[in-house]
């Protein structure tokens, strides 16, 4: 019982470090002015090119069968679409509207998270995603010149929320690094494409300024690469919803960095935190609530079957 708790504090901390680092993530997509899918094409070259080099030098196995690697194809898209609706999202809003709307991932996970994996819903989950909406109201209500920011990253919230999901699934049975791997590779080879089809290569392609390059290294090695591996990796102890969960106070650490670094652009209606407070309230919230039920159900449990 000790070994498992300890081995619980241990991937929360983890988590938790991944998720400052997140918290950086939209800093970043504000300090880079390149467009978001030219953005997101650097980070996934940059960060599959890293974990080739890890894997090679940890000659880490990654071959799979077609299925299996068909599969993870497809989730590197949605998390290509996650990075590219997230960063388009703080282009034409900001860091905060942003981080604030992406909280609502816990929402779209706790729907998603039963169908895919079959498992029954939970009362609490729907209640807890109720209230995430209020706070979603109440952002929408006072910041609505940035209506189409907030469209953009709650689409970027729901594919969040898939792609943690569907990652859930792999994790069990392949290696973190080899599923971050060729989930990078499918997502640069799939904005390539779209790049390249699009015509944006010839005609709009926009190369990144010197200081951009430092950023993109930062981007993609330490907020995707290393982030990414360590993000699965604790599924294996945490569920996904748990991840997602903690995954949600990146809005904490990124709003009160923005506002530190661009001051006037991140200040916000009283209106917008009293909806982030909200959210952010409803999802520190659910772990203690869950335990309590949690212990309350096995409480009731022992009852049942003593008397039996």
């Amino acid at each position: 019982m000790l070994i498992r708790v300890n081995e619980l504090l241990k991937n929360h901390l983890k988590l938790h470090f991944v998720v400052f680092i997140y918290g950086f993530t939209a800093i970043l997509g504000k300090l880079i002015t390149l467009p978001a899918a030219e953005m997101v094409w650097y980070r996934m070259l940059i960060a599959f090119a890293a974990l080739g080099i890890y894997l090679s030098y940890k000659k880490q196995s990654v071959v799979y069968s077609g299925r299996v690697v068909l599969k993870m194809v497809a989730v590197g898209l949605v998390v290509a679409l996650h990075w590219i609706t997230f960063f388009h999202a703080v282009k034409i809003s900001n860091v905060s509207v942003t981080l604030g709307c992406l909280a609502s991932t816990t929402l779209f996970t706790s729907i998603l998270e039963p169908i895919i994996v079959k498992r029954r819903v939970k009362w609490l989950e729907l209640v807890i995603g109720l209230v995430i909406i209020g706070g979603l109201y109440l952002i929408f209500q006072f910041e609505f010149r940035y209506k189409l920011g907030i469209l953009t990253a709650l689409t970027s919230a729901f594919l969040a929320g898939l792609f943690t999901v569907l990652n859930k699934t792999f994790i069990t049975k392949y290696h973190p690094v080899a599923i971050s791997f060729y989930e990078m590779g499918s997502g640069f080879v799939g904005i390539t494409l779209f790049l390249l089809l699009s015509g944006r290569f010839s005609s709009n392609f926009v190369a990144p300024v010197p200081l951009d390059w430092l950023w993109l290294v930062v981007l993609g090695i330490i907020c995707t690469a290393y982030a990414f591996v360590v993000s699965i990796d604790v599924m294996k102890v945490l569920s996904a919803y748990s991840v997602v969960l903690t995954i949600n106070m990146e809005p904490v650490y990124g709003i009160l960095m923005a506002f530190f670094i661009f001051r006037d652009s991140e200040f916000m209606s009283a209106g917008f935190y009293i909806g982030t407070l909200v959210i952010l309230s409803a999802v520190v919230l659910y772990p203690f609530l869950d335990r309590k039920l949690r212990k309350r159900a096995l409480i009731a449990e022992m009852k049942a079957s003593s008397k039996s």
